[in-house]
């Protein structure tokens, strides 16, 4: 499936009933050659069971516990390295800008611009994403209630750009620990957007005393199985061929191996409802 009708299917998911789409790809660009066997893969399972297929990777990351931590590998090489997979495989790419400036620019690499969680409420990053003309994949806020996406909603479609998708990535509960609230993907799908259901980072365990995310990556199934059975349009999943080498949230990664009996398990449940 080429990214034309990659595309088609994300924007009009009320036409296409047999499957889902997918966002899949590591939490960052650690490199090209990771990330190019990442995106084979990935594109090699999705086009033999015919799912749709978009390749993530952030080419900078913002948001970071240390001031040490890993960021990336320069933002012009990762998202070189993101086109570069585009025109390979003929597929979409998305990736995460945290500031207004760098909308235009990451817009010139990639398919799909994704405002992150933390960042939703943001005015000027919202329009500056959307006057890029790109599709806008604007995610929940970890803090905030599904009703309040209708406004970050508005301020892409107010811009002029109406390819506009929404994510949720779960609900904190507590201090340091995520809740999947499930009434969210229809009450986000009323306000006429394709939805999409993030379900690695829903697994996430923030804000650990050690200062390093945790997660649990043993319940990615059951999230993901719950989200199909709902009826979400899509599934965000990141994956690393080793989760525990990743530079950036291991903790609740999919092994690279598992993502094809995940997938196929998924589309049997998809085509049983």
């Amino acid at each position: 499936m080429n990214r034309n009708e990659t595309l088609d299917r994300i924007l009009n998911p009320s036409n296409f009933k047999e499957t889902f789409f997918v966002l899949a790809g590591p939490c960052a660009i650690e490199s090209e050659q990771m990330a190019m066997d990442i995106a084979g893969k990935a594109y090699e399972i999705t086009n033999k069971l015919g799912i749709p297929f978009v390749f993530k990777g952030s080419y900078r990351k913002a948001n970071r516990t240390h001031i040490n931590s890993f960021t990336g590998i320069g933002d012009q090489k990762a998202l070189e390295i993101l086109a570069k997979i585009g025109k390979t495989y003929d597929i979409l790419t998305v990736t995460d800008i945290h500031e207004s400036h760098e909308a235009e620019m990451a817009s010139k690499y990639v398919d799909i611009l994704q405002i992150p969680a933390f960042l939703f409420r943001q005015t000027d990053l919202l329009v500056a994403a959307a006057n890029t003309g790109k599709v806008i994949n604007i995610k929940k806020g970890q803090f905030a209630a599904a009703s309040a996406m209708k406004f970050a909603m508005q301020k892409v479609l107010d811009s002029g750009n109406n390819k506009v998708m929404l994510t949720d990535r779960g609900t904190m509960f507590g201090y340091g620990d995520l809740i999947v609230d499930f009434r969210n993907i229809p009450e986000m799908q009323a306000m006429g957007a394709p939805v999409i259901m993030d379900i690695t980072h829903s697994l996430q365990q923030p804000n650990q005393s050690s200062g390093v995310t945790g997660g649990k990556p043993e319940l990615i199934e059951t999230i993901a199985k719950a989200a199909i059975a709902v009826g979400v349009d899509g599934l965000f999943v990141e994956i690393h061929p080793h989760p525990s080498e990743a530079k950036s949230d291991g903790a609740n990664m999919l092994k690279l191996d598992l993502f094809e009996p995940l997938m196929e398990k998924l589309l049997k449940l998809k085509l049983a409802i």
